[in-house]
């Protein structure tokens, strides 16, 4: 047993876990006095138990010690906080006084005090002596008068008397265990009903009907079945040890982890910081470069324009001075070289807008593409989008009928003519009926995100509709424009068929849509006869298309007929 619990004591010492002192109380660090065991299996001093506050009153949860009745909790059992494991223990109903004593503890306490100098023991029978002897048959600690009277009396002057200084170097001793029943009488028997250890006038008086027996003769059961209960606990400390020793792998490798995984960050955040400062660097430097390329492209124009300015205020001076001044004569001689002058000047090329203009916006979500292998974001955008130049695309316009979505698409163009290769634009487009203003129609607008646009509606009446697309609240080019709704395609309702002949089964008087005649009184169209398109055909329009759509009713004299057709 003590080879066992060395060993279990390793592994808990292995595992990180401390063991409690076996002499020591955990709560008032001294030397155990009189110490008790928990139901968690921790001893503390009885004292230091009957301080700790209950936790609650098994079956009156709630009751205040201060309670006059308090009395009557001494009756009740109790339930304990265990100071070391925090696991809620329940006392017996004799209160702290019935819980098991520790022996083991005792005799430790023992062993210790004699083998520390200056700690002298007290007899065991008159408890004011100092012991300096031990009886080695009575396990009791007795002084110099006690140990003469001991060996004086004819029933114990055989027993062995060991010097207490000869007993220090020994690492176990044990002392007798008296009845608390009575404090004379060992306890050497066990009751079998009770399952307890009795005395000598136990089983005479209280236990004399129970079966009882010796405690070196029972022993050899009740032992053995805690040894299988040992037995079976093995594997589950091995198990727990097992998860402790991978709970503590794995937090060492989560701190590993966190310390590598921080290390990438750290680098990963001063990569980005760097990439993020020269890509601010080049956003900078490309904004300096299109205030150059703006201002000096304005500069050259407005340089051109003054000199073609100054060009046509020369003209013009000139001529109105010679026109207010000159003589007939000095008017006709100098005719020549002013007009050949005003007509070049007038035929000067020069564009009556801006070749730049004043926009340079700034995109953050734009991509910019990668560097240093981070992706970066944000670009200066100076090709704007210019409304005259917007062209609106779509082969739907042409055919748009009622019910039916229609759809088109907005190409966004700059002031040269290219396409604006991004999104983002205030598109509004709006479709009114010319005949019922009421009839307004919100179109869906869908960014393509690289410049175009899809519009895309449904005309829920026929005719002829106002379209407006603006950008920025400026109309693209040919808006507004007039878009016409047709009515819904119609279906046929004759028949796709060979020949009125064939289909009506001889009958005379059916007719045909193609105009085709047969001789012999027939109404209707036959094979090679007069009209017969030469090809199958519908016989409610005439048309030679099966998937086509009717041209319409068709007045016939004789209505009934052509029903009779149709119904074929």
């Amino acid at each position: 047993m003590s080879e066992h619990m060395e060993r279990v004591e390793g592994s808990l010492s292995t595992a990180g876990i401390s063991l409690p002192s076996r002499t020591k109380c955990p709560l008032c660090k001294e030397l155990f006095s009189d110490p008790k065991i928990l139901p968690c299996l921790h001893t503390f001093c009885t004292g230091c138990i009957q301080q700790l506050e209950p936790l609650s009153v098994l079956g009156s949860r709630g009751r205040q010690s201060a309670d006059p009745r308090s009395w009557l909790l001494d009756q009740l059992p109790l339930s304990l906080l265990c100071p070391v494991c925090d696991s809620e223990v329940n006392l017996p109903p004799g209160g702290v006084g019935a819980l098991t004593t520790d022996h083991l503890a005792i005799n430790e306490v023992l062993l210790e005090r004699m083998k520390k100098e200056g700690l002298g023991l007290l007899c065991d029978l008159c408890n004011e002596g100092k012991a300096e002897r031990s009886c080695n048959t009575c396990r009791v600690s007795l002084c110099e008068f006690c140990c003469q009277a001991h060996r004086r009396q004819k029933k114990t002057a055989s027993h062995v008397m060991i010097a207490l200084k000869d007993m220090k170097g020994c690492n176990r001793i044990v002392k007798p265990v008296h009845c608390s029943a009575h404090p004379s009488e060992e306890l050497w028997l066990f009751c079998e009903v009770c399952d307890r250890p009795v005395c000598r006038d136990c089983v005479v008086g209280e236990h004399r009907e129970h079966a009882y027996d010796f405690t070196n003769n029972v022993i050899h059961k009740h032992g053995d079945y805690m040894r299988e209960l040992l037995k079976s606990s093995e594997p589950h400390v091995g198990a727990l040890e097992g998860m402790l020793h991978e709970i503590e792998n794995v937090s060492k490798g989560i701190g590993e982890c966190v310390k590598t995984v921080a290390l990438e960050v750290e680098n990963f955040a001063a990569g980005y910081i760097r990439a993020v400062e020269q890509h601010k660097d080049r956003l900078l430097k490309h904004l300096e470069e299109v205030k150059l390329q703006k201002e000096t492209a304005l500069h050259l124009q407005k340089v051109q324009l003054e000199q073609l300015l100054a060009d046509m205020r020369m003209g013009v001076d000139f001529t109105e001075y010679l026109l207010a001044n000159g003589s007939d004569l000095e008017i006709l001689l100098t005719k020549r070289v002013v007009i050949s002058r005003l007509r070049r000047l007038n035929k000067s090329n020069y564009s009556v807008h801006a070749v730049m203009d004043d926009s340079i916006s700034f995109y953050p979500q734009e991509k910019a593409g990668q560097y240093h292998g981070y992706e970066m974001f944000g670009a200066i955008v100076t090709n704007s989008v210019d409304p005259a130049k917007c062209v609106i695309q779509g082969e739907g316009l042409h055919t748009v009928r009622q019910e039916q979505e229609a759809a088109f698409t907005l190409l966004c163009k700059n002031n040269i003519g290219e396409q604006v290769e991004r999104g983002g634009e205030q598109i509004r487009i709006r479709v009114v009926h010319k005949d019922r203003k009421d009839c307004v129609i919100e179109p869906r607008v869908q960014d393509n995100n690289d410049g175009t646009y899809q519009v895309s509606f449904t005309p829920p009446e026929p005719g002829a509709y106002t379209v407006w697309a603006r950008i920025k609240g400026q109309h693209v080019q040919g808006s507004p424009f007039t878009l016409t709704v047709k009515n819904k395609f119609r279906k046929h309702q004759g028949v796709f068929h060979c020949c009125t002949f064939c289909s009506s089964g001889g009958q005379k008087d059916a007719r045909c849509a193609c105009g085709g005649t047969m001789p012999g009184g027939y109404q209707g169209c036959g094979h090679g006869h007069k009209g017969h398109p030469s090809r199958p055909h519908w016989s409610c329009c005439g048309q030679t298309s099966e998937n086509s759509e009717c041209s319409g009713p068709i007045e016939l004299s004789s209505p009934r007929s052509l029903l009779r057709t149709v119904a074929i």
